[in-house]
């Protein structure tokens, strides 16, 4: 008797280390609304603001501007989770195009869009619990390069496009390592496995944050 138990025990806990290594083993709360927003300037204030940021790095000119939600954590490099409800998504993506010109922009998908830039990817989503609130997922190449899932990319890029933004063959190395779980697919609160995340509260940043 004592054996059945301790082989049920465990088959229970190689069942649950599974469920935590799966897709949905972690989750990326995107669910925030306007009344968990910080103060933010007003809309032409920060429109003035951004116009007149010399920032040659997207990632400077959206962390200079807006508050930092959260941090995704990779083994190496991280991403980073702002929100507003002062623009929509189309809106951004004018500011920061005029800002600074990307290399690509995805057509809106899924209630997302994503701009490529030379040394990040930056994500365009509503939060899931407020249509008036914009998250803006700014994630740096190597992150993307080594965390991103194929599959959710190419719901806004051909795997040649992306193949030229992160490398030769990269489509199909990142395919077979997501088979065993190591894939992220944005910050949602689907949850997409690896890799972690913060506190999910606002973390400062925004105008006069600086590095």
């Amino acid at each position: 008797m004592s054996k059945k138990w301790l082989l049920l025990g465990i088959v229970i806990i190689m069942l649950c280390i599974l469920a935590a290594c799966g897709p949905g083993g972690m989750e990326q709360d995107a669910n925030v609304s306007a009344g968990d927003m910080p103060d933010e300037p007003s809309k032409a204030d920060l429109t003035a603001d951004i116009e007149a940021d010399n920032s040659n790095e997207i990632d400077d000119l959206v962390e200079a501007h807006f508050p930092l939600l959260d941090v995704v954590n990779g083994d190496t490099y991280d991403a980073e989770v702002y929100a507003t409800q002062r623009f929509n998504k189309e809106e951004l993506v004018s500011l920061f195009s005029s800002a600074i010109e990307p290399e690509n922009i995805s057509e809106e998908k899924d209630n997302q869009q994503i701009m490529v830039y030379p040394d990040d990817f930056v994500t365009l989503k509503h939060s899931e619990n407020d249509d008036n609130v914009i998250l803006i997922e700014v994630a740096s190449e190597e992150f993307v390069r080594n965390n991103y899932s194929p599959s959710f990319l190419q719901t806004y890029f051909t795997y040649r496009l992306l193949d030229s933004f992160l490398g030769n063959g990269w489509s199909n190395r990142r395919a077979r390592a997501c088979q065993s779980g190591d894939c992220y697919g944005g910050y949602t609160s689907g949850g997409y496995g690896t890799p972690s995340r913060g506190s999910g509260t606002f973390r400062g940043g925004g105008p006069g944050s600086g590095k």
